[in-house]
């Protein structure tokens, strides 16, 4: 078992016979490639993941790829109530955000994607905490991709304790968190994202048996196409179905 490291040249395997490659999205073509070839002779590869890329979607179609979909939800789960409401009713949010927190509740607030820059993004994440601490308090917390591992390590932990109720993020936390007493998903500005980014990031909550919110933040007036991605995510939690509309808008 291993991260990326086990892509480096120097790293080889005795007999080869499957490689299981998780969060597929996550990891370039010729690193699966390069992954399959070390064991001497082609292993078989075993691919995983909640929202197929393109590329791999046709593999399903046109190449030599067989699919298994797992469509039910552990046991327990509750479907996530998925709303979309435009920036102007922030206000809205912030007090409903408030009432939740003080019944329990905990929160993830993901600030938006600002002109590919990570240093726009981690700026966004700290204005919006920076706001919310003003309403809240020591309750918020903030991570983002900039920070230290061990900040990163210390700020999860308070989160998964209780001792801080609401984390504002950039979309470091799209994959690998798992705070099951989280309930609530606010994504700013989700029309600045990708539909299998969005879906990536609800199922950040509804890991739990409570009842799961996620509400999409956007800026109006809004494109056809962003449009179209908010109201497939308002429809569907099936991450192959998500992943074929995706598919379609490009």
């Amino acid at each position: 078992i291993g991260t990326h490291a086990i892509f480096e040249g120097d790293v080889a395997f005795k007999d080869l016979a499957l490689a299981v490659v998780d969060e597929q999205h996550r990891f370039g073509v010729h690193q699966r490639l390069q992954l399959s070839a070390k064991g001497g002779i082609p292993a078989d590869v075993l691919v995983m993941t909640a929202t197929p890329i393109p590329r791999t979607l046709s593999l399903t179609v046109y190449g030599d790829m067989d699919v298994t979909r797992l469509t039910e939800k552990p046991a327990g789960r509750q479907p996530i109530d998925t709303r979309a409401l435009p920036n102007s009713r922030l206000d809205e949010v912030v007090s409903g955000i408030g009432r939740a927190i003080t019944s329990g509740a905990r929160a993830y607030w993901v600030c938006p994607l600002v002109e590919e820059s990570e240093h726009l993004d981690v700026a966004a994440a700290e204005d919006r905490a920076a706001a919310l601490k003003a309403e809240f308090g020591d309750k918020v917390g903030l991570i983002h991709g900039r920070m230290k591992s061990a900040e990163k390590d210390a700020v999860m932990a308070h989160f998964q304790s209780g001792e801080i109720s609401v984390l504002v993020a950039t979309t470091v936390i799209e994959v690998g968190v798992d705070v099951p007493e989280a309930t609530i998903m606010v994504i700013e500005h989700a029309e600045r994202f990708g539909l299998s980014q969005l879906h990536q990031l609800r199922g950040r909550v509804g890991r739990g048996t409570g009842k799961s919110s996620c509400l999409l933040l956007y800026q109006t007036p809004l494109g056809e196409t962003a449009k179209a991605r908010i109201n497939i995510l308002r429809e569907t939690e099936d991450g192959f179905r998500i992943a074929e509309e995706d598919l379609k808008l490009r």
